[in-house]
């Protein structure tokens, strides 16, 4: 049961195009979850969410 959210933030002149990406991981010490976010560059969101 993953959810994944994904919030684009408008690029400026130059810059590259950022994203915001929110995923929620269980704690291994609890067993409750925990939201992971985190800005990268679009184009990048696979590599985020194939982590673990």
């Amino acid at each position: 049961m993953a959810k994944k959210a994904v919030a684009t933030f408008a690029a400026k002149a130059g810059s590259k195009s950022m994203v915001k990406c929110i995923r929620m991981d269980k704690s291994p010490k609890t067993g409750a979850y925990v939201f992971t976010e985190q800005l990268i560059e679009s184009g990048k969101e696979k590599e985020f969410f194939a982590k673990k």
